[in-house]
Formats: C-alpha cells, sequence, structure tokens
C-alpha cells in the first residue's frame, strides 16, 4: 500500500458516523491538495471496507458515486440512510452532513 493510499485511508477512518466529506476535502487532510481524482482511485481499491467506511465520501455536490465499489449507488445511499445520514433528492443534505474539516482537526 502506498503512503498516499495509506494517508487517505487513515481520514476516512476519522470520519464520525453521519457525516460526510468530498474527494477534495479528504485530499487535503491527507497532506495532497488538488489529488481528489486519486482518493477515488484509492477507496475503489479500499482494502478493508468494514473499517474504512469509503460510503462516507461523496462528490462535493453531494451527489454518490455510481461506481461505488461495494454494490452501485444504491448501496451507497442504503448505508449512508442507515448511519442517519438524509437526503435532498438525489444528493446528501450537505448543509447537515458535510464535516467541517476545522472540526476535524483540533
Amino acid at each position: 500500500m502506498s503512503e498516499f493510499d495509506s494517508k487517505v485511508y487513515m481520514v476516512v477512518k476519522n470520519i464520525p458516523v453521519g457525516y460526510v466529506m468530498n474527494y477534495a476535502m479528504v485530499a487535503e487532510l491527507a497532506g495532497y491538495p488538488r489529488r481528489a481524482r486519486h482518493v477515488g482511485k484509492a477507496l475503489h481499491n479500499n482494502p478493508d471496507p468494514q473499517s474504512i467506511p469509503c460510503h462516507r465520501v461523496v462528490m462535493k455536490d453531494g451527489s454518490l458515486t455510481p461506481a461505488f465499489a461495494f454494490g452501485g449507488e444504491g448501496e451507497h445511499r442504503k448505508r449512508l440512510e442507515a448511519e442517519g445520514v438524509t437526503f435532498k433528492g438525489d444528493k446528501v443534505n450537505m448543509q447537515i452532513h458535510l464535516l467541517q474539516i476545522n472540526r476535524f482537526i483540533k
């Protein structure tokens, strides 16, 4: 596993239940700003979906990823809803569930 992947997985492991982050936020917190697409690739290859909750990472506008590696978009939504995440239509209600970076880093 690359250093990049390890850092991405560490950030994602720390997203609390009921919250989401977008790919760019994860990249920034991992120390690799402007590598949002690489975050997507790392999450697609998630070696331990039970402890690395990649379903808590969504697109910037709250959209779900059609290529969610662990069952598709329907499964992505199902996992988020099971954790109390609400939606406005087909997008996560980002006003409620977006984890603010300043709350994430203490």
